[in-house]
């Protein structure tokens, strides 16, 4: 079992730029309004008998002006690349080439997306007697763009963004599902807090619309099917719904968002993570509580976000440790915007942000009781994210005053 969490905070780390791409909508407004109208977007038809969460209609123009670039990414990229242009745009920095040319960049990404034309020419192809030594290569050299080898490189997301949006920055990937965006918050918050950085870009992006990724998560029997219900109400319907998102964030210290006179959304006080055997029946629930037990003291009005999946036992092991916490009212990210992976973790930290800026819970979307109305503002969210089979994060955001 392995343990990490950020450094003592040595100065105060905010909260000065957010960025949202969902299926729920564009921006901050847009995302807001639906989660106060408990909208959800799922299409139950498109990739039957399993269930997505599809991205919203966006105009890329707007982030990403040069269509040769668009053309060169594939879905995921445009998403994340499209979500941190607005989390610049949010943070007031979007064109500052001083502040843009030191900005680090932590990205959370999966493996990229593979090229389906090309997977199914070649076993088409095969099945048909096309077997001579030498084909397969032939055909993926020829076929495959230079940017693809089977699958999209995890990096070239940050590439991109760096390109699109000009930031000079470092520059770091993480990958490995959920616990991928617990860790970039992680070590963006240790960077900041330690003075080893003034300002970093972090987030993820997930293209939930994917025919491969379905075919891989059904060798786990992790797919929901048939029909949507919330994540909590999924114990005997267990699966996850893939959803499209990109979410980034603007972390940087207090003095420097003071000297340019940035607004803090809220703070950042905390990022802990860690790794449960889960061989054994309440192992998962254990390290939540021991995360749980190194957060920051807890004296204000708080709630908790959680990124809970549908999958099991990981939803049920997650649901036995917020019991031992009800009194702080729960929202499952799951529920509203499907699971986003390695997105599911930063989506969570900029709801938690955005709630705490506008001094309200969003209500909450659950028919079985475990999520309750708040009343009045929330000083304090932890936001909990937990994988499907492995990892485990938590955060605690806070109101600035």
């Amino acid at each position: 079992m392995t343990e990490t969490a950020s450094k003592p905070a040595q100065t105060e780390v905010w909260i000065t730029g957010i960025g949202l791409a969902t299926s729920l909508g564009e921006g901050l407004d847009a995302n807001w309004a639906a989660l106060q109208e408990k909208r959800i977007n799922v299409d139950e038809k498109g990739f039957a008998p399993y269930i997505v969460h599809p991205l919203m209609p966006v105009t890329f123009d707007s982030q990403i002006p040069k269509k040769g670039d668009q053309r060169q990414m594939e879905a995921w990229q445009r998403i994340g690349t499209y979500a941190a242009g607005l989390a610049l745009d949010s943070a007031g920095i979007k064109g500052n080439k001083d502040i843009l040319s030191k900005i680090d960049m932590v990205v959370a990404a999966g493996g990229g997306e593979r090229d389906l034309n090309v997977d199914t020419g070649v076993l088409t192809a095969e099945a048909k007697g096309a077997n001579a030594p030498g084909f397969l290569n032939e055909r993926l050299m020829s076929d495959l763009r230079p940017t693809l080898f089977l699958a999209q490189l995890s990096n070239l997301l940050a590439g991109n963004i760096a390109i699109v949006h000009g930031i000079g920055g470092t520059s770091r990937t993480f990958m490995g599902e959920e616990v991928a965006g617990a860790d970039a918050a992680r070590i963006a918050l240790s960077r900041i807090a330690s003075g080893e950085s003034d300002i970093a870009l972090i987030g993820g992006s997930h293209n939930g619309e994917r025919k491969d990724l379905m075919v891989l998560y059904e060798f786990g029997d992790f797919n929901l099917k048939d029909k949507f219900a919330p994540v909590w109400a999924r114990k005997d319907h267990a699966g996850f719904a893939l959803g499209s998102a990109g979410a980034f964030l603007v972390l940087e210290s207090k003095a420097h968002a003071e000297a340019r006179g940035a607004k803090p959304f809220a703070k950042l006080s905390s990022v802990v993570a860690d790794l449960a055997r889960r061989k054994t029946p309440g192992d998962m629930a254990a390290t939540l509580e021991k995360l749980w037990a190194k957060l920051p003291k807890r004296d204000g009005k708080g709630a908790i976000i959680s990124g809970a999946t549908g999958a099991e036992p990981a939803t049920s092991e997650e649901r036995a440790f917020l019991k031992g916490h009800a009194d702080f009212p729960v929202r499952s990210t799951g529920t509203m915007f499907g699971h986003t992976m390695e997105t599911q973790f930063p989506l969570g930290i900029a709801l938690a942000a955005l709630s705490t800026s506008r001094g309200a819970l969003f209500p909450p979307n659950d028919s079985t009781g475990t999520e309750i109305e708040m009343q009045g503002a929330p000083t304090q969210i932890v936001v909990v994210g937990a994988g499907h089979w492995r990892g485990e994060g938590m955060a605690l955001v806070e109101a600035v005053s």
